[in-house]
């Protein structure tokens, strides 16, 4: 400005700049220097907080103090992995003689400590429910020379471990599986069944050739990459180790736009308040972990590529096969359309891959139940907080409920009660439903494709194919080079530890940051949203970030079409041995002669207990045959039952209360009519005030979720009926029982006056007095008398378990029911 011209007046200011254009240029400009300082500050505690974590022994994102129970490099087959148990919170109390809830973390490249990062977790629900917790964690560096089999045997040994600390608890733990866990707890369960109470698999793949089209682009990362042959190479350039930074990193290609704009936008545009949060989490996702080379290369071999879990296929190295048909615990798979890594094709697969049909299901004794949720992802199934407020916590407080459904296929929603019409009924703010589900509705979810399977299986083939070139030409040569030293400096130089390393304290670039940051902190003046060029830079990332995910989805498709084209043109299918008719791809384990044996055994078993029991077999019959005929069921039901059976039976335990639940369910399932004309059968004996208290027990119950539809009431009708031929018999029983008593008293009178006659022929033929005792007039007499004493008078027996005699109901007995 000329210094000779006036200074124009502030008033002027407005007439000069009459839009604000200038003066909202200036704060914005001001706001952006200021955010990326402090965003740049973030980033160097980011880095320090990377390297501080690391260089721990023991580092850990596990949100609760816990202590250490159980040493993995302890056991005869030493593994990283250790048993902790989760202390309790302040001002939560633990019943030690609740089911332990063990929840087991996930290893797949991260640190540990996921499963219980939160308050709003899954240990932290069952915390607040009373439950004792155990976390199975894993250290960052595996034992030389351990194997997946040797980890899952040490899940088995720690699981044995919790139940020998509850003795008094006759419930099994319930077990959650995160991820990968969710796959290593199920094979611990195949091998020893006994252990394990519910099962929950949160986002685990199992079945991993599945997948929707134009979905799940991680599941053709094998094919493309020509099979295992480079996870071979990854695992000898590091010396034995695979490095989890190259597993997090396939995460963070799935989602370009997330990890190169969204979530540092993110924290640019809200660095006042997003710090900590982004701290939070950047704590756990770049802890990056080291695998060992043999175990990557099993799952990969035999879970990511092979798919031998979902089929029965995996072999331990002492001949015992995992076979998921084994599992005799409910498993509740919860999984997520949202997820793009575990999508709910590869979590729900392996159940249409072991069973052509629920009959299946039910002749292995197996309950599944599964969840679908429409919106979160991969991470949210197992770290959100609104999924373990509404989910978790319905799961975690229903884990009696899931334990004794029948056997059968179930899919489970959670429903807002303030949502529902019958919201008096419900105790919690959100309600669990189970409904029966079929094969085929199962596959409406997994969307198999038989040709599909044939592309995989060529995959495969060409997997081992390669496998062996590499071994043959390749990996003495790489081996060679490979050393410790080597294999250290490629983990530090990798991208992703690099990243945090380059942003640290250790650089000396970045000595100026935490200065100029603290300064800019002093005198901070965030800037409003009505700022026009804060709004322009909001419509900028929204634009970057939508061209990231066109650029993903183009990618995505172009992967998809090739993998389709190259594996399924059928002279390579043939080339590597897959073009014979022949042949199943994705063959179904079938039914072993001992257990087509033991499957007859059971039915015989069932088939003789169809008329045995009592009023307790009647009643849960009756209640089951009746539910079976509804499209739903909640936990409403099961504790209106529950109770029902506390004031029949006290003592009832949740193991008994299965085993009765599902005993009545198999004989229903064997002969149903049989086994309802049985009901009278089994209420003999009773009064027909008890049987109306049992009748009304069945109601109280039903009434539990609501009124009735019109399908399961007509069964109620049945069960009715049922019931009142068996009070209309009830009278003629009492009458007989008190003409047995009015018997059994005639005949003690009788005897009386026998023995009366007895004695009083016994003192006529007495000596006089004064006779001597050696008399053999005398002995006779002594003789009679002891061999004949006088018995004494009983107490006429009560009629039926010590309840009195009552007269018969008003309601007319059919002639035929009484004959």
């Amino acid at each position: 400005m000329n210094p000779l011209m006036p200074t124009p007046p502030a008033a002027m200011l407005p007439m000069l700049d009459p839009f604000g254009f200038g003066r909202a240029a200036c704060d914005y400009w001001r706001d952006a220097f200021e955010r990326s300082v402090l965003y740049m500050d973030v980033m160097r505690l980011r880095g320090n907080q990377y390297l501080e974590h690391i260089e721990k022994t023991k580092p850990n994102v596990l949100g609760f103090e816990a202590e250490v129970l159980k040493d993995g490099r302890d056991l005869p087959r030493p593994v990283n992995y250790e048993l902790l148990r989760i202390l309790p919170l302040e001002g939560v109390e633990i019943d030690l003689q609740m089911r332990p809830f063990v929840v087991v973390d996930p290893r797949a490249g991260h640190g540990p400590g996921i499963g219980g990062f939160k308050p709003d977790s899954e240990i932290g629900v069952a915390l607040r429910a009373g439950h004792p917790c155990y976390f199975i964690g894993f250290l960052p560096h595996p034992v030389p020379g351990q194997t997946v089999e040797d980890v899952v045997e040490a899940e088995v040994a720690f699981l044995r471990h919790v139940i020998e600390r509850h003795p008094e608890t006759s419930e099994k733990p319930m077990v959650v599986g995160n991820c990968q866990a969710g796959w290593q707890i199920m094979m611990a369960a195949a091998l020893e069944p006994d252990i394990f109470g519910p099962i929950l698999i949160a986002g685990s793949p199992m079945s991993y050739w599945g997948g929707e089209h134009g979905k799940a682009p991680m599941r053709f990362a094998g094919g493309m990459s020509g099979g295992s042959w480079m996870t071979s190479m990854l695992s000898d350039l590091g010396a034995g180790l695979f490095d989890g930074a190259w597993l997090v990193q396939n995460f963070e290609r799935l989602n370009p736009a997330n990890t190169w704009w969204g979530k540092q936008y993110g924290l640019y545009a809200n660095v006042d308040t997003d710090a900590e949060r982004y701290l939070e989490f950047e704590r756990w996702w770049g802890g990056h972990v080291v695998l060992g080379g043999e175990e990557i290369q099993y799952i990969v071999d035999n879970l990511f590529i092979g798919n031998r879990l979902s089929t029965a296929q995996l072999v331990t190295s002492d001949g015992r096969r995992i076979d998921l048909r084994n599992l005799r615990s409910p498993v509740v798979v919860f999984c997520s359309r949202g997820d793009d890594i575990t999508p709910p094709a590869q979590a729900l697969g392996w159940v249409r891959d072991l069973y052509e049909g629920v009959e299946d299901i039910i002749a292995n004794e197996q309950t599944i139940v599964y969840c679908v949720h429409d919106t979160t992802g991969h991470l949210g199934i197992f770290v959100s907080g609104s999924v373990s407020r509404k989910e978790h916590t319905e799961f975690t407080a229903n884990m009696d409920y899931i334990d004794v459904l029948p056997p059968g296929l179930y899919e489970t929603t959670v429903s807002a009660a303030a949502d529902r019409t019958d919201a008096k009924l419900i105790e919690r703010d959100y309600l669990l439903e189970f409904s029966t589900r079929t094969i085929d509705e199962l596959d409406e979810v997994v969307q198999h494709r038989p040709e599909d399977d044939t592309r995989f299986a060529t995959v495969a083939r060409i997997s081992e194919i390669n496998l062996g070139l590499y071994r043959n030409f390749l990996q003495p040569w790489i081996k060679a080079m490979a050393t410790p030293d080597s294999a250290k400096w490629m983990r530090r130089m990798h991208p992703n530890r690099l990243g945090y390393r380059l942003l640290s304290d250790r650089n000396p670039l970045m000595v100026g940051v935490p200065v100029l940051a603290e300064r800019i902190r002093q005198d901070r003046r965030p800037l409003g949203g009505d700022n026009l060029f804060r709004s322009l830079e909001g419509i900028f990332s929204d634009q970057v970030y939508r061209a990231l995910n066109a650029w993903r989805d183009l990618r995505d498709s172009s992967t998809e079409r090739l993998f389709m084209d190259i594996y399924g043109q059928p002279v390579l299918q043939a080339m590597v041995g897959l073009g014979g008719d022949a042949h199943v791809h994705r063959r179904r384990p079938g039914a072993e002669p001992e257990h087509r044996r033991f499957i007859e055994r059971r039915r015989a078993e069932v088939r003789d207990q169809i008329e045995k029991g009592g009023s307790h077999e009647a009643v849960m019959r009756s209640v089951i045959h009746v539910m079976g005929g509804a499209p739903a069921t909640d936990e409403r039901n099961f504790n209106r039952l529950r109770a029902s059976r506390a004031e029949l039976e006290p003592e009832i335990q949740v193991a008994d209360f299965k085993h009765l639940m599902r005993e009545q369910f198999f004989i229903l399932k064997l002969d149903r009519e049989a086994a309802l004309e049985a009901i009278p059968t089994l209420l003999k004996g009773q009064t027909a005030e008890q049987i109306d208290d049992y009748l009304a027990h069945i109601e109280h119950v039903l009434a539990a979720s609501g009124e009735l539809s019109s399908h399961a009431a007509d069964r109620f009708a049945r069960i009715q009926t049922l019931f009142h031929r068996a009070i209309d018999r009830a009278p003629l029983l009492e009458l007989e029982a008190r003409a047995d008593a009015e018997a059994e008293l005639v005949t003690e009178a009788q005897a009386e006056s026998v023995a009366r006659e007895e004695s009083e022929t016994m003192i006529e033929s007495l000596p006089p007095e004064g006779a001597a005792s050696g008399d053999p007039v005398a002995a006779p007499a002594n003789q009679a008398a002891d061999v004949a004493p006088v018995p004494k008078k009983r107490k006429p027996k009560e009629t039926t378990a010590g309840q009195p005699t009552r007269q018969p109901r008003s309601r007319k007995a059919k002639t035929s029911d009484r004959d």
